[in-house]
């Protein structure tokens, strides 16, 4: 534990705890509307934010914000007219986004594979204060979001059609959770990383419908195993100097497994101490007709 006696360990520790809060908030709702890889092609785009950052000697993460939320929307958009099916448009979101910022990297002043690496799996310990200040703004936005709004995002998730005759602002609802999940895929590449960001929207989530009913439960589940994993993911990479994005990760479906095993174990155990009740024979049998 001494290694968190440095600064730079402090900060990476409170932008995965942060990451660990925000990122199952917004999942939930990403998991309700069948739609657990769109963080994947969201961070494709942003990637080609971070090489216009890189490009133009500017702050990577507020670069790969504004193009990730511009690529969402504009995904969203397309989705809604119908014009192009929601997979060709994630496709797109995929080859172009990490096309573009491989070629805005090798063309700016820091072109080396350490600048791909960083942002593609994480790179907590290089997070500078101003990182920080950032991913704190941004998460307390997302995760103040979702909570407020979460009787709205919820209807619109389970039923859009219905949400839309009910009166709620259904394009300005989808367009709100394009433009959190850009911005929570965005903070998150320093904590695990573009490729693994997904990871901490789904697992947690996945994790916490194994042993909750409700939809507020459920959440409220997630978002704690999203901030147990992401801190025990910080310790535990110092401990055993392994990548933190990749170890909170681990971490987290080591938690589903568990969680997954023992509720079924504890399912098994009821049903035996608490058999279901013989079901009583029908008084009338209908004969088949031939």
């Amino acid at each position: 534990m001494d290694l968190f006696q440095y600064d730079f360990m402090m900060r990476a520790l409170m932008g995965a705890l942060i990451i660990g809060l925000a990122a199952p908030a917004l999942g939930i709702y990403l998991v309700q509307r069948r739609l657990s890889l769109i963080g994947d092609g969201i961070g494709h785009v942003a990637l080609t934010g971070v090489g216009v950052g890189l490009l133009l000697n500017q702050s990577p993460v507020i670069s790969a914000v504004i193009v990730a939320a511009i690529g969402a929307v504009g995904v969203e958009l397309i989705r809604e007219r119908g014009r192009t099916s929601g997979d060709l448009a994630l496709a797109l979101l995929f080859y172009g986004g990490i096309a573009g910022g491989v070629v805005l990297v090798a063309l700016s002043d820091d072109a080396s594979s350490n600048s791909l690496v960083q942002y593609l799996f994480g790179s907590l310990i290089t997070t500078s204060p101003e990182d920080i200040a950032v991913i704190a703004v941004l998460g307390a936005a997302v995760l103040i979001a979702m909570l407020a709004f979460r009787p709205a995002l919820f209807a619109v998730c389970n039923d859009e059609e219905y949400a839309r005759v009910s009166g709620l602002p259904v394009r300005a609802l989808n367009i709100l959770m394009a433009v959190t999940t850009a911005v929570t895929v965005t903070i998150a590449m320093r904590t695990v990383g573009l490729l693994l960001v997904s990871a901490l929207m789904v697992i947690p989530v996945a994790a916490a419908q194994q042993v909750t009913r409700g939809f507020r439960t459920t959440m409220a589940a997630a978002m704690a195993i999203g901030l147990v994993a992401a801190g025990a993911g910080v310790v535990v990479s110092a401990e055993a100097d392994t990548p933190p994005g990749a170890t909170t990760v681990i971490l987290a479906l080591a938690v589903f497994v568990a969680i997954t095993v023992g509720a079924a174990g504890w399912r098994v155990v009821r049903r035996r101490v608490h058999p279901p009740h013989e079901v009583e024979p029908p008084d009338v049998v209908l004969q088949e007709v031939r």
